[in-house]
């Protein structure tokens, strides 16, 4: 695919190249959009930028948006000779649209169809400056002139995209984070941004991308899981009646969480939203195991087996302890 000349490649999974693109409009883990108004200087900050990514431990597919490179045929009249001549601007503009670009001459009627009928050069002459200079340019008093003569016709790059958001042009620098968090990936792209991009005034930085909804997610979890595991505590309480016997069941909740925290440090994978959820769901099993337990526990004792046989034993069966 890299021998396909003009073409950049990204990697991501379907789904969330999607719901990347609606929530943030940034296709990837990271990106960090630079606002202005010059694009030359946009670009410029945008390549910095780009190195910076690439020299972050983790980081993966950096690419900056493609904003230039578009070959462009370009008119710069020459206004002296239009008016020794006799001719305007739209005199020439008119004589290379229609050239180059094509201009409506008629309809063509097919049943219900029209059709327009639009005169131009054919591809081979389109491509070649060198004729489209020679053109020959109709005078009011009879004779021609060719193009180079009244103007300067030159083939150059010039912008393939303007992208605006809220009003002010911006470049997209993307990337993936690989073998790493992304809340510490992110961290240390700001800190290094701020001491080693030098943006002239006007400009600035915002980031987009996953990290918009890692910061969300951060945000509701902050409240969501004291208020869930507060709201388990309390149906305990409500269940059995104590405190002390719900505190029993709920101090499964900690020791299930560090067995967690554990693999996830065994098999090195980073701290995520997916591991906060499921932390999440851990506690709920955790909980339910306390609850099956004490609950049989319980039944035990309601047959009058002693405190310590129904801990250890966890079955209806004879035991040597003493009854009550």
């Amino acid at each position: 695919m890299r021998e396909l000349p003009g073409n950049n490649y990204e990697f991501t999974q379907p789904i969330q190249m999607r719901f990347n693109e609606l929530i943030s409009g940034v296709r990837a883990d990271l990106g960090v959009k630079v606002f202005g108004d010059d694009l030359n200087h946009l670009l410029t900050a945008a390549n910095e930028v780009a190195a910076l990514l690439n020299s972050v431990d983790g980081s993966a597919d950096v690419r900056v948006e493609q904003v230039t490179g578009l070959p462009v045929l370009t008119l710069h009249p020459k206004r002296q000779k239009l008016a020794a001549y006799g001719l305007t601007v739209d005199d020439i503009q008119s004589l290379l649209s229609t050239a180059v670009g094509g201009q409506q001459a008629g309809l063509i009627y097919r049943g219900d169809q029209r059709i327009p009928l639009v005169v131009r050069f054919p591809e081979s002459l389109r491509q070649n400056t060198e004729l489209i200079k020679a053109l020959p340019v109709p005078l009011a008093g009879g004779g021609f002139v060719p193009v180079s003569e009244i103007a300067e016709v030159v083939l150059a790059p010039a912008p393939a995209q303007v992208s605006r958001e809220n009003g002010k042009r911006r470049i997209v620098i993307s990337a993936n984070v690989r073998g790493r968090d992304l809340g510490s990936f992110v961290g240390e792209v700001q800190r290094r941004a701020m001491s080693e991009i030098d943006l002239p005034s006007g400009y600035w930085l915002e980031y987009g991308g996953t990290f918009e909804q890692l910061q969300s997610a951060e945000k509701t979890l902050r409240w969501v899981v004291p208020a869930t595991l507060a709201l388990i505590l309390f149906v305990l309480v409500s269940a059995f009646g104590n405190l002390r016997d719900a505190l029993i069941i709920f101090s499964g909740v900690p020791l299930a969480l560090t067995g967690g925290i554990f693999l996830l440090w065994l098999r090195d994978m980073p701290m995520s939203i997916s591991a906060a959820v499921g932390f999440i769901a851990l506690s709920g099993i955790s909980v339910l195991n306390g609850l099956v337990m004490l609950t049989f526990i319980r039944q035990l004792r309601d047959q009058g087996v002693a405190l310590r046989c129904a801990t250890l034993s966890f079955r209806a069966r004879p035991c040597v302890c003493a009854r009550y």
